[in-house]
């Protein structure tokens, strides 16, 4: 695995975590793809780094705190895939049932493809 790579994304975990949009971005390409992967079904694409702003911006509302923790690492050509454990407090009541102050827990992976030394997709699947 290419060192800046791993580098990039483990700047763009510890900025998600700390909700510091600015940062996550940096490394994303401008043509970045995003795509929220739940139960095998895309619930959520994004096209274009100002789509993923939006997004990300929204998305920061739904939760007091959460956190990434990367377990590990694959490479398969120009894709990193990591294994995660995801831990959040909601912000808000969720259709699901979830209310405002509960825990949200999941397993999940996140494949980061890069193109040069930016991200040019994300795939999050839970």
């Amino acid at each position: 695995m290419k060192n800046k790579q791993k580098k990039i994304i483990e700047n763009y975990i510890k900025s998600y975590n700390n909700f510091k949009i600015e940062n996550m971005t940096k490394d994303l390409h401008d043509e970045i793809v995003f795509e929220n992967i739940s139960n095998g079904k895309v619930d959520l694409r994004t096209e274009g780094i100002e789509e993923f702003i939006k997004q990300a911006e929204t998305a920061k509302q739904y939760f007091n705190q959460r956190t990434q923790t990367i377990e590990s690492w694959e490479i398969s050509g120009t894709i990193i895939t990591i294994k995660i454990d995801y831990n959040a407090i909601l912000n808000i009541d969720l259709p699901n049932g979830l209310k405002k102050g509960d825990t949200l827990e999941l397993k999940g992976e996140s494949q980061f493809e890069f193109k040069q030394d930016k991200i040019i997709r994300i795939r999050d699947k839970s």
